[in-house]
């Protein structure tokens, strides 16, 4: 198994081969669960060649895993905010079947490659918050793209993407791995309304410091407007349970020091 600080540095493998390359953006797209806990990002709905126009329609997100969303507009307006987070199950686990009792991921151990990705997720409590469409949670864990695990030698064919061309470039100054990827038959989108990739071409990029699809964009005439593109600002932060419910709980941020007045 790999150690911690392997799985998290930025760059796992800067001298892998073409081949090598097809490898790691498969086990990059399932390794996202293990890389962080929160996530400060901003998400545009629509696609860009190199950065967002300066007039395009952004949101502004706070996530904490497990279930923790606030979205923003630009000028500060609640779209969305997480207010279940610390809601009992004991009714839910009571009655529900055996999946409701999977552990979230980072509580199990995957099956990691030598640079420290993940080969084979194991059976977990996956899922992301999501807003608007499935495209948003699926490119926070783009586990979609390549399964959650290698496919037989025996059946290349049945891989969920085929991967025509890897290579590494930079998206708002982060280390990225760009794709041109073709969906096959075996690709089952986690929304079938709303992929990460439409028939034909695509060009998807993944962060390789967090395992998210930052920017996806279709490549066929009829669909060149389909995709998105997600800047990343911070990674693991602390967030407070109060950046997350309807009614402020008061709790004391411990970033910021807290003044005591002594008498004379």
């Amino acid at each position: 198994m790999a150690t911690w600080d392997t799985r998290h540095r930025p760059d796992p493998d800067n001298s892998a081969s073409s081949a090598d390359l097809t490898a790691m953006f498969r086990n990059l797209c399932r390794s996202s669960p293990w890389k962080w806990q929160s996530l400060r990002f901003e998400y545009w709905d629509e696609p860009f060649t190199d950065a967002p126009e300066a007039s395009a329609p952004l949101v502004r997100a706070w996530l904490r895993r497990p279930g923790a969303l606030r979205l923003e507009t630009v000028d500060g307006r609640v779209l969305h905010s997480t207010t279940g987070i610390n809601d009992s199950k004991d009714d839910f686990y009571v009655s529900a079947t055996r999946k409701s009792w999977l552990l979230p991921p980072h509580l199990v151990a995957p099956v990691y490659d030598n640079a420290g990705l993940v080969r084979r997720r194991p059976e977990a409590a996956y899922g992301e918050p999501g807003f608007g469409n499935g495209r948003f949670s699926a490119a926070l864990d783009p586990v979609e793209l390549a399964g959650n695990a290698p496919v037989p030698l025996e059946f290349p064919g049945s891989n969920a993407v085929e991967v025509l061309d890897v290579r590494r470039i930079e998206q708002d100054g982060r280390p990225t791995l760009e794709a041109i990827v073709t969906p096959t038959a075996a690709y089952h989108p986690a929304d079938p309304a709303a992929p990460l990739c439409l028939p034909g071409n695509n060009t998807v990029r993944v962060d390789l410091g967090t395992g998210v699809c930052v920017s996806s964009r279709s490549l066929e005439p009829v669909t060149q407007g389909y995709g998105h593109w997600l800047r990343i600002i911070a990674v693991d932060e602390y967030m407070l349970d109060d950046l997350f419910l309807a009614e402020s709980m008061n709790l004391t941020d411990v970033r910021r020091h807290i003044s005591w007045d002594v008498p004379a």
